[in-house]
């Protein structure tokens, strides 16, 4: 037993006792360090430390393909031989008592990583007063009226169109849109506010208008769009934006072409511009920047004090749903009795983006921009806000080379909803564990060059990326997880720089007395804060209302107000 002693002796410390409870001892830690290490490889919808429930982990929905944990793990760092995924711990004090629960992998302690993600959401997400209100509705008026105008130009534009406008521009990843031909906007630098603006440039909304979407030629996802089936009238309107390709029957097929299209359009919203910029009107945006950027618009407005950034994408609209993606109806989501199948089906677009090795004068990109809008609404503001602090930091870290856009995080934000149970996503203080959740995934997903399209799983949205460039960014990603906190910390810091920015521009503005729409823009009698006051009253009043006001310039004190499709 001497030698048994002396075996044990490192084991000792962990019992109590004689020899007997020595042995005793030492086993009973040994298991629970196997336990624990066999748990942190599988338990991947646990949401608290190991040892802190008896149930064991539940297991993928078969042939669900639950994207960013591959080999069934929680999450990514272990793939690339860190420390597991979303280990925290408690230290452990005199006495039994609990300490601060900490990161495994940097041992960062989680409220300090949640106290920072609250700090740059405060400096992220601005408010606005009543008089910015005005200013970002002045700017969407104006650009409203300015496709109405394109419009009518040629008539090409639906006469009745349907818009959809998201917050964010298109480098925000609010749409699964290419970034390699878009120019470096900064915000606080270049604007205050950015939006995109999906303007379809063909609406099918017809159920009784056949399509054909020919996905022959391209990758998942992917699509042209022929106008065979079309009248001519159609045809004959949009022949100028078109690849024509005979047949050997003596058939001609026009494709819709992406590229065509944009350049009809920049030339039209250019035109249409250059004409109000030759008449200004009293309290008009001022137009700071008309920019081709690949298949996007880029137009930025000055409304008094405030610069706004929007990002325009022509596109295809089409209520339904795709067959390509008809599968992912059949699985279970998160959303399931949040939302109504119907509103997350509503409809899908064309974007004019294409495939790694697509043609782009003829390849279409599904995008599902009008669901993800839907989605949106279930998903806790802590998971959000974890999204945002991540995106922030990737955005800066992943720039160079262009291989990961904003988009494929969202997509892993969406398969992690689908993944974890909804009562660990909705905790309010765990906003950290989510932020370290999503590098990890995103990590994984560059790894194994794998990120499933979240409405399309059998697409890979990394197919294309070298391994160089999937290691590269994989390697960076390892240094933000080995020390979140400090990236944290550059973040707010470049949220902080561009408010201060922002403000300052908004000072030299109002010493140099730029027109807003409240103001008359010259006029000794300055009119009152009444338009502005009578604005917030209608908000509070009619809430999920769409109001607009109607300036007349030659009497800007007698605006008319139009709720929904009311005025008064």
């Amino acid at each position: 037993m001497k030698k048994q002693s002396h075996i044990l002796f490192g084991c000792a410390l962990y019992s109590e006792g004689g020899e007997q409870r020595k042995w005793s001892g030492c086993f009973r830690w040994l298991c629970l360090v196997w336990s624990g290490s066999a748990r942190l490889g599988s338990a991947r919808y646990r949401s608290a430390a190991v040892g802190t429930s008896s149930r064991e982990p539940e297991c993928d929905r078969g042939g669900k393909m639950a994207a960013p944990a591959l080999s069934g793990r929680a999450g990514s760092a272990g793939s690339l031989g860190n420390s597991p995924t979303m280990a925290a711990g408690r230290l452990p004090h005199g006495g039994g008592g609990v300490g601060p629960e900490l990161d495994f992998r940097s041992a960062a302690r989680m409220e300090d990583l949640n106290r920072l993600i609250q700090e740059f959401s405060k400096h992220d997400q601005r408010e606005y007063d009543d008089q910015r209100a005005l200013e970002i509705h002045t700017a969407k008026d104006f650009i409203f009226s300015m496709l109405g105008m394109v419009q009518k130009l040629d008539q090409k534009l639906p006469v009745a169109n349907e818009y959809l406008l998201l917050s964010g521009g298109v480098r925000e990843g609010v749409v699964d849109m290419d970034l390699d031909e878009l120019s470096v906007y900064a915000r606080g630098t270049d604007y205050d506010m950015d939006f995109t603006l999906l303007v379809p440039a063909l609406k099918l909304h017809d159920r009784n208008q056949p399509v054909t979407l020919d996905m022959r030629h391209s990758a998942l996802g992917h699509s042209w769009l022929s106008l065979r089936l079309f009248d001519e009238g159609t045809i004959n309107k949009w022949k100028d934006c078109c690849t024509i390709v005979d047949h050997i029957n003596g058939t001609t097929n026009y494709f819709f072409s992406p590229t065509l299209v944009a350049d009809w359009f920049y030339q039209s919203i250019s035109l249409v511009l250059l004409e109000v910029q030759k008449k200004p009107q009293r309290g008009m945006p001022r137009v700071e920047k008309v920019e081709r950027n690949g298949t996007i618009i880029s137009v930025i407005l000055g409304v008094g004090s405030s610069r706004m950034l929007y990002d325009i994408v022509p596109v295809v609209s089409f209520k339904g749903w795709p067959a390509v993606a008809q599968s992912w109806l059949m699985e279970n989501h998160f959303w399931d009795g949040k939302i109504t199948e119907e509103e997350v089906i509503s409809g899908f677009y064309l974007v004019p983006a294409c495939s790694y090795k697509g043609r782009k004068e003829n390849e279409w990109r599904l995008s599902f921009a009008r669901s993800e809008v839907q989605l949106k609404k279930c998903i806790s503001s802590s998971l959000m806000q974890a999204y945002q602090a991540c995106k922030a930091i990737i955005i800066k870290l992943l720039s160079r080379p262009k291989a990961i856009s904003p988009y494929h995080l969202r997509s892993i934000m969406l398969w992690a909803c689908d993944r974890l149970p909804a009562n660990y996503l909705a905790q309010d203080d765990f906003s950290a564990h989510f932020l370290l959740g999503l590098i990890d995934d995103l990590q994984h997903c560059l790894v194994n060059k794998m990120c499933p399209n979240y409405f399309i799983p059998q697409c890979n949205m990394l197919e294309h990326l070298s391994d160089e460039t999937a290691m590269l960014h994989a390697r960076k990603l390892s240094s933000v997880r080995s020390d979140p906190a400090e990236h944290l910390r550059t973040t707010i810091e470049h949220a902080k720089a561009a408010n201060r920015l922002t403000v300052e521009l908004q000072w030299r503005g109002s010493s140099n007395n730029l027109p807003s729409p409240q103001s008359d823009a010259g006029g000794e009698n300055q009119p009152d804060d009444r338009l502005a006051k009578k604005l917030q009253q209608l908000v509070t009043e009619n809430p999920g209302k769409s109001i607009s006001v109607f300036i007349n310039p030659d009497d800007v004190t007698r605006p008319h107000f139009r709720i929904d499709d009311k005025f008064f």
